[in-house]
């Protein structure tokens, strides 16, 4: 089994789709974005968001780029 990494997380699911999509892109794995909760509530009530992991082996490499693409996807 392999063990994961969270990288970033984002408040949106929208976004944390994207996300997931971009990271492949690139050539990494990252886990997918479970289906569930409640629609409309995002990431009110974790405080932090909707994680993004990627395999240990690869979150050296993936986080630059994770947070660089949700810098130009949110504009912060």
């Amino acid at each position: 089994m392999t063990d994961y990494q969270t990288i970033v997380y984002v408040e949106r699911e929208s976004v944390a789709r994207l996300m997931v999509t971009a990271l492949r892109a690139h050539g990494f794995s990252p886990r997918e974005i479970a289906d569930g909760g409640f629609p409309g509530i995002g990431s009110a009530l974790t405080g932090k968001g909707l994680a993004i992991a990627v395999p240990e082996g690869e979150a050296r490499e993936a986080q630059p780029l994770a947070e660089a693409l949700l810098k130009d996807m949110t504009g912060r």
